[in-house]
């Protein structure tokens, strides 16, 4: 379980360093953009993408 656990942590530090990466130039202007979020516009994106992972956990295990 723990294995799994820090599996799952690296492959995610290596998709978020993927953009940042790759593009720096959009990685910063996405930030520019999402703070001019409101508190609920930002927690209805983090439920969402929670939403989606927990779908694609289901689909896939």
């Amino acid at each position: 379980m723990t294995d799994n656990l820090l599996l799952a942590l690296a492959l995610m530090l290596v998709l978020e360093g993927l953009l940042p990466f790759v593009a720096p130039n959009a990685w910063r202007e996405t930030f520019r953009r999402l703070i001019r979020f409101t508190d609920g516009q930002i927690r209805f994106v983090g439920l969402t993408s929670m939403l989606i992972g927990l779908v694609l956990l289901m689909i896939f295990r």
